[in-house]
């Protein structure tokens, strides 16, 4: 296991909120695949030095693409900043089944049940989460700049459209 990889509890967080539409060819490993984006990300290194045990650089890549165009990471971000002490968290969680075990905000006349140990767990979810917000390729959008500029062979093509190449 690499330092970046995930770890089942960190799988069980971040699984469900990837996309799940399965149609045409199955699609590689989606835990494979974050373990491999992670450290890409996290280092700026190319996508071609990315280690064979993540399989192909190209899925990597071309998943970290698809799901910052889809939302993906916009999704995950986002489930990791809004659990705080909120009213309509607290209904959510409540109308869901669950019992929420936030801490109250000092501000709260009425303080709701709380249990530290149940909270520490929650802390790991958070952590694994600081870990994706690391990625710089992510923050500065490395991916969506490379999008934008053609090839060299687009390039050339459109230079001399009648030269085959």
């Amino acid at each position: 296991m690499s330092h970046y990889d995930l770890t089942d509890f960190e799988w069980g967080v971040i699984q469900p909120l990837l996309p799940n539409k399965p149609r045409g060819v199955p699609r590689v490993d989606d835990r494979r695949v974050l373990n491999g984006i992670f450290p890409v990300l996290r280092t700026g290194a190319p996508w071609r030095a990315l280690p064979e045990g993540y399989g192909p650089y190209t899925t990597c890549h071309n998943r970290v693409v698809r799901w910052r165009r889809s939302g993906v990471f916009d999704r995950i971000m986002s489930a990791m900043t809004e659990a705080y002490d909120a009213d309509w968290l607290r209904r959510s969680i409540e109308e869901a089944g669950a019992v929420p075990n936030l801490p109250s905000m000092r501000h709260r006349h009425r303080k709701a049940c709380f249990s530290k140990t149940l909270y520490q767990e929650r802390n790991r979810i958070e952590r694994c989460f600081n870990k994706i917000k690391h990625f710089p390729r992510i923050a500065t959008r490395y991916e969506k700049a490379r999008l934008k500029r053609p090839s060299h062979a687009q390039a050339r093509r459109n230079q001399n459209p009648d030269q085959k190449l």
